[in-house]
This record gives C-alpha cells, structure tokens and sequence, in this order.
C-alpha cells in the first residue's frame, strides 16, 4: 500500500470519528435539554401540589387496639386479626370516641364475624366491610363523623 492511500484511509477514519463525536455531542446536549425541561415540569407540578397540600388540613386519627373475630366460615376455623385507625372529621369527635369506645367496639364485633373469608379476600369485600363500618360508626356519634377507616394490619387464616 502506498504512503497517499494510507493517509487517505487515515484521514477517513479520523473523518468518521470526528463525525460521531459530533453527532454524540448534539444528542447530548438534546438530551440535557429534555431532561431539564422534565426536571422544570416536575418542580412546577410539585410546587403546584404542595401548595394545594398546605391548605388541606390533616385530620385527627384514633387508633383501635387489634381485634380478632372468627370469621362466619363453615367449621369456624378462619380467623381475621384486623388492626384500624379512623379518620376523624373534626378533633371533638376524637373526645366522643373515647367516651364511646365500648359501644363502637361492639358495634364492630357485631359486624366483623358475621363476615366470609370470600366476602372480605377481595379489594372490593374489603372496600365493602370499611364502608359498612363507618356507617355503623357514624349512627353511634353525635359531635362529627369518621370520615374513612384504615386498616393498618388485616390477616386472614
């Protein structure tokens, strides 16, 4: 091979290398820019949120000791070991709720056995038994309501 096609041959794959390099930098540099318009999207959407989470108010919770019920199974031998917290609608009612704790326990060990294991396996039953409760809980409270139920622990066996 010859002294001018060696460096003709060289000169192409420098050719082609500065090519490339170009090409990765511009793809870099839309990248960056792509990515800082996300960033800047994600910043407005959550200065925007947080706003909106500053002026929501947290409500006061009470939680239940853990109750364990057998379940309306044929042969009785499943259980449920439930453990809830319950949303308040104001702070008063965490006062009426102390006050009433027998009552609104009872009224949920009332409800709670009569349940299946296929009524409550599901997202849905579960959806179902919570809804169930707070109606039975609010007809029992006079100052406010429970406004939802969280099921902090709930075994089946």
């Amino acid at each position: 091979m010859s002294k001018k096609a060696m460096i003709m041959a060289l000169g192409g794959v420098v050719l082609l290398f500065a090519m490339m390099g170009g090409g990765f930098f511009m793809m870099w540099q839309k990248m960056n820019a792509s990515i800082a318009q996300i960033q800047s999207a994600n910043t407005k959407d959550a200065k925007g949120h947080g706003a909106k989470e500053e002026e929501e108010v947290v409500k006061p919770t009470h939680k239940l000791e853990t109750m364990i019920v057998n379940l309306a199974d044929q042969g009785g031998k499943r259980y449920l070991r439930v453990t809830m917290e319950l949303e308040l609608s104001t702070p008063e009612v965490l006062e009426e709720i102390t006050k009433k704790l027998p009552q609104l326990r009872d009224t949920i060990l009332m409800v709670l056995p009569s349940k299946q294991y296929t009524e409550i396996s599901t997202t849905e039953g579960k959806i179902a038994l919570r809804d169930e409760l707070i109606a039975k809980i609010n007809a029992l409270l006079k100052k406010g309501t429970v406004t939802t139920i969280f099921f902090t622990e709930f075994v089946v066996q």
